[in-house]
């Protein structure tokens, strides 16, 4: 695993945290993963949410800036989801098991990040789409 301490790469804090770890990340792609637990605060009916696997995505585009910042010796900002577009929703996840997530940087300008995210579970596609991510280099993680 790339990064153990996930708190020190992205904003969210439990019970808010939809990633456990980065397994890989360079400058196009970053690939999490999240063990979906029954207590988790988007889980019901012991399936893990769309809102949690649109959430997911968007912590794993949040890891990369993290890890991307950190390897430039500069603090780790906030970011903001902008729009979330062409979602597709194929399966929910139960719980129990584990969401491998890729994100693909497709382009960066100024303080907006367009990436292409699919969450997978035991190698079956779960959700694919695309956000504009804002980076806030002015804001801060709280610790």
């Amino acid at each position: 695993m790339l990064q153990e301490n996930i708190l020190e790469l992205v904003p969210q804090r439990p019970p808010f945290l939809m990633i456990d770890g980065v397994l890989a990340s360079d400058d196009k792609k970053t690939v999490t993963s999240f063990i979906i637990k029954e207590d988790n605060i988007l889980v019901k009916d012991g399936k893990f949410s769309e809102a949690g696997l649109i959430e997911n995505i968007a912590q794993t585009a949040a890891a990369r800036a993290g890890v991307t910042a950190l390897r430039k010796n500069k603090p780790v900002a906030i970011g903001y989801i902008a729009a979330v577009q062409n979602l597709e929703i194929i399966a929910l996840p139960e719980v129990n098991n584990t969401i491998h997530t890729e994100i693909t940087a497709d382009n960066e300008i100024l303080n907006v990040l367009l990436i292409s995210g699919t969450a997978t579970c035991n190698g079956k596609l779960l959700a694919k789409c695309n956000m504009k991510i804002f980076i806030d280099q002015n804001k801060k993680p709280q610790t």
